[in-house]
């Protein structure tokens, strides 16, 4: 087998591994909001707590793993994936959000995505582990405003809401650094 070929396999592997993971945050994260929790609210989010006397809606912890996917997504796959996974994304959002949270979920995740894809594209070449946070610093705390706001009219949980997807993020931060110097040390150049 050709050195190249095998490169764009394991590239083309990975990226739908990480898509595949991607799509698998958005349900996960809508079934943990309504049905997981240390404390469900009557015509609420299921809670947990995300740093001492601070409690979020449980789905945080997907969409912090969400947006460190979708950049890997961009990694392996390219741009356009990426763009097409976040329409995909959105519209599983919508489809599989509960029924008073449909707007604010859907809303929530494309805004997010794209204010993720904005910061990520141009840093991503050169500084692909800042990339990766800052990218995601700026989608968690577009996604927390986003959907606090109009699932719920009020943004109480937000504090919450961005120390639990940023634990996501910063989980991922020596996974994305190995990934880094793996693809430097093999040749495995970004799509």
């Amino acid at each position: 087998m050709n050195p190249t070929t095998d490169k764009i396999r394991q590239k083309q592997f990975e990226g739908i591994l990480a898509l595949l993971v991607f799509g698998l945050t958005i349900p996960a994260a809508n079934w943990l909001i309504g049905n997981a929790g240390t404390v469900c609210v009557p015509e609420g989010p299921c809670l947990i707590p995300v740093a001492p006397g601070i409690m979020a809606p449980s789905g945080v912890l997907m969409i912090g793993l969400a947006l460190v996917a979708r950049d890997i997504v961009q990694r392996r796959l390219g741009a356009k994936a990426a763009l097409g996974a976040i329409v995909v994304g959105t519209a599983l959002s919508a489809l599989l959000a509960p029924q008073a949270i449909v707007i604010a979920s859907a809303a929530a995740f494309l805004l997010s995505e794209l204010a993720d894809f904005a910061v990520y594209t141009p840093l991503q070449r050169k500084r692909f582990v800042t990339a990766v946070v800052l990218s995601s610093v700026v989608g968690l705390v577009v996604d927390s405003a986003v959907f606090l706001q109009l699932a719920f009219g009020s943004l109480d949980f937000f504090a919450g809401q961005v120390i639990g997807k940023a634990w996501m993020v910063l989980l991922a931060v020596p996974f994305i650094h190995w990934l880094r110097q793996r693809d430097a040390r093999i040749g495995l150049a970004p799509a």
